[in-house]
């Protein structure tokens, strides 16, 4: 029992610092300026994100992809400017991040 709790313990610190940062590199990024996790601000939630690409093998360089570009007509007429000065580390573990969102 005491090993299972520690193993759930382990697990739980090695990703709630992950979540984190990837929260502070969106903030870091102004990326909620525009999207929410769990509601639709100027473009979509990053749930809705998550659960339009889930299953895809190839979303995570699709999104990262979209981010830097920038783009228009996916979920709207409203376009999202390109951000193309995001370190790719940094654009992987947000996109990992978005992704991690769906239900």
């Amino acid at each position: 029992m005491r090993i299972k709790y520690l193993s759930a313990l382990a697990l739980a610190l090695l990703i709630v610092p992950a979540a984190q940062a990837s929260e502070a590199l969106a903030k870091k990024y102004n990326c909620l300026a525009c999207h929410q996790t769990d509601k639709k601000l100027v473009g979509p939630s990053y749930q809705d994100v998550a659960a339009k690409y889930k299953g895809q093998a190839d979303a995570p360089a699709t999104l990262a992809a979209k981010v830097k570009a920038g783009g228009v007509g996916v979920w709207g007429q409203i376009p999202m400017p390109p951000n193309p000065t995001v370190p790719d580390a940094d654009m992987t573990a947000l996109v990992t991040w978005i992704m991690g969102m769906a239900k």
